[in-house]
Parts: C-alpha cells; structure tokens; sequence
C-alpha cells in the first residue's frame, strides 16, 4: 500500500475536531493528519482515552498504528474526553459515532444527536458539522433541526465513509471518491477543499443524496454477495462448479470479479444494519423495497445452509463437536460485530453441538462455544472443521494434520478456502459451496 508521505500537503491546513475514536473516527482523524491538518479527537470512552493518549490504537487496524505514531510525533494529533473543548476553534467537526440498529429496524440516532448536544455551545457558522456516521436518507432534515435546537447555526455537511475494516488505512489515503452533502454551499466546499490533497473525485451534493449514496453503495455489494451464494446454492444442486461459473462472470466488464466469492453470509457493523435502515427508510415513506428486502432475507438463509450442510456431513448435530474456525466477520479483524461466523456459533449450539472455535484475533463470549488457541487444538476429537473466516492462515493448515486429530472426517468449507484435492487425499469428506 502506498504510504501517507507521498501524499502532498494542503495547500490550506486547518484545525479540526473528529468526535468519536473508533474504527471511522481515528482512521479518519490520522488520514487527515496526514495531508497536514491537525486534529483533536474527543473520545468519551475512559479506558480507549487512555490507550489513545499512550499512542496504541485500541482495535486491529494495518498500517494505522504507524500512522497515528507519525501524526502524534509531529503535534497534529491530540486527544481529549471532553468534546467541547474539542471542537472550540475548529474550522469543522466531523462526527463518527456508532448509529446502531434501532427499533423496527431503523438507524439509531440518539448518540449521533448526544454529540450534536455536546458540541453545539461551541460551535456556530461557519464552523462545518460533518456527519461521517452512517444515516438513512430523511435523516439530515432532522439532524439540522437538532443542530439548531441545541443552539447553534453550524451548517451540517453530510459526508459518509466508505472504508472497509482491514483496508481503512488505504481508504482514507487513497478513497475512490468523496461525497460531500450539504444545503450550504460554503460548507460543502471547505469540506471538499480538506479532502483535496487526496486526489479523489469529490461529489458535491445535497445532504440526502450523500446519505442514499452510502446506504445504494451498500445494498449493492450485499446484493452482489446473496446473488453469489444463491448460484452457488444452485450449482450444488445441478452438480456445477460455482467456482468456473464466477470466472465466467468476473472477465464480463460489465461486472467484474469484486464481491463474486461464496461465503456464509455477508455481515460486519455496516451491511447488515444499514440494509435493514434502508428498508425501514424507504417503508417510512410509502416505497417497498421488494428487492432489498429479499436479500436481507436470503442473506439469513444463507446461514441455515451452511448449518443444515454441517448437519448432513457428520449425520446431525446433536452431541457432535465442531471446530469453528473464524469468529471474526472477516479475515484481518478482530470484530464479530453481525459476524456470519458468530451466528453460525449460535446456531450450532442450539442444533446441539458443542463448538470449540478459533480465530487469530477475534474472541467471543457463548454458551457452548469453547475457544481454543490454535486451530489443530480446536479440531483435536471433533466431527467436523467448519471453515467460517476467510482467515489466510487456515488455507496453510496441512489437512493430514486435521485428519491426524479428528474425531469425524467432515470439512465444511464455507469460504471455498482450502485445497480441495489436498482435503480429500487426507482422507477427510469435503464439502465446499456450490462446489
């Protein structure tokens, strides 16, 4: 990945606050840093403030510490749990708190609207209010009235991430495209202009657009990946292989091989919440999402699949050991936030099965799952390896090894992952998707 000092410098730097220091908010206050502005974060978490203030970043992210190291080195990033004096003075805040699934699926505003409270005694036009968090189009109206309930006229400026965790270092250096929303045109430039040493096209746009133009983004990959498990469903059934099918697909230019992979569902702290959000913003305002909907609903089935697969490789589930490799939602993270292979945890132990998981980074807390701290102590007198992480590490794992330790002689590979042929000449019973 290219690195931040070849990046030039802003030709006008500026004072900035970003409230909220997790996966958004600090990768977005250090890529910032790195064009030349400087940047307080306010974090209200005691115990991630401190981690901050020694200069450790709290979470899995590449490349991020070393960023953040060379931000702090040269005082263009400090950190404070106290939001207001955060945002005293700043040219613009950018706000990157969680906006969780809320009640009937909608997006939960309430933090979004508590950092709005917190900043507002300080900040006044034309000081820019930028939402980075993730809100439903039909948000920003409301959002602006809160903003200037609390007493300030900031204008606000929708301008949502579109990072990936374990890449988000290479997204904010080197983002494919800023979108910049707002009714205020003064505000939308200065935003575009902070941005404008990375070198990405910059859409300007009103505040609705920008906010459907992250959630379409969105609904679009999560689409792309239920289409893929759903032919790879029916290959298995008409004895195809998914994994020529996708081939063919991918040299088509029109479509391209991003997101054409097999797997037990999408998921992740976006996808998930931000589909049902969309829905339930779409029904808010007369428009059924048909579509979007069935994805949703074919995502969840996805799961059952893979269980129900488990289940008919080792003849049923109750009483039977599985190791489970991946916690995590993806490969290169620690999070389980609507993580696939966490509720494929689930859904093993209440099949009955007892599950013994592993994963590099990733812990979680269960009923029923066991964690181990290596994959062959995971598999050691299990009835089947179920692959749910797409972890490089478990495509290194010598299945004669596997086989040496197991009890049964399944492997269910929910990621298409291992070497098939390597699996079967150990004498194991693979079972892949669509494969």
């Amino acid at each position: 990945m290219p690195g931040w000092t070849e990046l030039p410098r802003s030709e006008d730097p500026r004072r900035l606050a970003v409230i909220g220091a997790g996966y958004v908010g600090l990768t977005t206050a250090a890529g910032l840093t790195a064009v030349g502005h400087h940047v307080v974060v306010g974090e209200a978490d005691e115990h991630r403030l401190a981690e901050l203030r020694a200069g450790r970043v709290p979470f899995r992210e590449p490349g991020l510490p070393d960023l953040m190291a060379d931000a702090i080195s040269a005082g263009r990033l400090e950190f404070t749990g106290d939001n207001a004096a955060a945002a005293s003075g700043v040219d613009a805040v950018f706000l990157a708190v969680p906006t969780p699934e809320g009640r009937g699926g909608g997006a939960d505003l309430s933090a979004l609207e508590q950092a709005i409270d917190s900043i507002a005694p300080v900040v006044a036009s034309p000081t820019a209010v930028v939402v980075k968090s993730s809100v439903p189009p039909g948000a920003a109206r409301r959002l602006a009235a809160h903003l200037l309930q609390a007493g300030s006229d900031a204008p606000l400026v929708l301008s949502p991430e579109f990072l990936q965790e374990s890449r988000a270092v290479e997204g904010i250096l080197h983002p494919h495209r800023v979108v910049v929303g707002s009714d205020d045109r003064q505000a939308r430039r200065l935003v575009a202009s902070l941005h404008a040493p990375f070198g990405a096209p910059v859409i300007e746009t009103d505040p609705e657009s920008a906010a459907l133009t992250k959630y379409a983004s969105n609904a679009y990959l999560a689409t792309r990946l239920t289409f893929v498990n759903a032919i790879a469903h029916l290959a298995e059934s008409v004895g195809a292989d998914v994994g020529a099918v996708l081939e063919g697909l991918a040299l088509d230019p029109r479509i391209g091989p991003h997101y054409l992979r097999p797997g037990p569902g999408y998921g992740g702290s976006c996808f998930p919440k931000d589909l049902r959000a969309l829905v339930a913003a779409a029904d808010a305002y007369g428009h059924d999402l048909k579509l979007i909907k069935a994805v949703v609903e074919t995502n969840d089935d996805q799961l059952d699949r893979v269980v129900a697969k488990t289940g008919e490789t080792v003849g049923g589930l109750a009483g039977r050991v599985v190791a489970l490799l991946g916690l995590a939602f993806k490969g290169g993270t620690e999070d389980t936030r609507g993580s696939p292979a966490v509720a494929l945890a689930r859904r093993l132990v209440e099949a009955g099965a007892t599950v013994r998981a592993y994963d590099p980074a990733a812990q979680v807390e269960l009923d029923g799952v066991v964690p181990a701290p290596d994959p062959l102590t995971a598999a050691s007198g299990a009835d089947a390896v179920l692959v749910a992480t797409e972890w490089p590490e478990f495509a290194d794992i010598d299945p004669r090894r596997l086989a040496a330790v197991m009890r049964g002689s399944a492997v269910v590979d929910a990621r298409n992952l291992l070497d098939r042929d390597a699996v079967l000449a150990a004498g194991l019973v693979y079972r892949g998707l669509g494969r």
